[in-house]
């Protein structure tokens, strides 16, 4: 409920970016004070007049007409822009007109209406502007987003990524299921370069076949066969240049 069904697209690109998390360990030393418990180390969170604080800074630098909006019960609600760079195909249902507003605020599901499947690339400059809660969980942002496009692969195939530029470097980092983006939007302002959020695949290091369909995994079969034609007639051009550049030497 906390997800909107308010979308639209925007032809304005994001700069592409990169993330490098550091992560410190310490190892406890022997006879010392024993470290702090997650408990005590947690922050805690802010109260409704730091919110309502920073929703009005936030809002004095909002160029459009995208502002913060604070409720009675604390929650508040607001955008974010999430850029798509999906690389590998997604899977949709085949014959299936898109959806409409009404569909959305009905909150009917067309992919349920056929069992025919379809596989296509997504534009990797597409970007997508969400209105959502400050309830809403990068889980629920990524389910939303594949509702959207109605796309029907498993979600835990995708993540969110926040982007973000500090002392010259572009850094990239990926964001667990159970973080709010809105509260990340409002720490950081509306300034897009500052952060932005990416839903790309989600590289564990290890691919989750299980996770894959009969029709998708038959689909990668015949994307990797194309690509090794295609890589085949590269080396044979290559080579033949080379022969004939041989002969001509002869």
């Amino acid at each position: 409920s906390s997800m909107s069904s308010g979308y639209c697209s925007l032809d304005e690109d994001l700069e592409d970016c990169f993330f490098t998390a550091k992560t410190s360990f310490f190892r406890s030393a022997p006879n010392k004070v024993p470290a702090k418990t997650a408990a005590e180390e947690k922050p805690k969170p802010p109260t409704v007049q730091e919110i309502k604080q920073k929703i009005e800074k936030y809002n004095a630098k909002v160029t459009n007409c995208l502002l913060m909006k604070l409720n009675d019960d604390g929650t508040y609600t607001g955008f974010i822009k999430v850029h798509l760079k999906l690389r590998r195909p997604v899977t949709v249902p085949a014959g299936i007109r898109p959806q409409s507003i009404y569909d959305a605020l009905k909150e009917v599901n067309l992919a349920d209406m056929t069992d025919k499947r379809t596989s296509f690339y997504l534009p990797l400059d597409a970007i997508k502007q969400l209105h959502i809660s400050s309830t809403t969980t990068v889980s629920e942002v990524i389910q939303g987003l594949l509702k959207k496009f109605m796309v029907v692969d498993n979600p835990r195939k995708f993540a969110l990524f926040k982007e973000m530029r500090k002392d010259g470097q572009v850094l990239f980092q990926k964001l667990p299921l159970t973080e709010y983006p809105l509260y990340l939007r409002l720490l950081a302002g509306p300034d897009t370069d500052v952060l932005s959020f990416v839903l790309k695949e989600n590289e564990t290091g290890e691919v989750e076949w299980d996770a894959f369909s009969i029709p998708e995994l038959q689909n990668f079969l015949m994307i990797l066969d194309k690509e090794e034609k295609e890589k085949i007639q590269q080396v044979q051009r290559k080579y033949e240049k080379f022969k004939q550049r041989l002969q001509q030497t002869l």
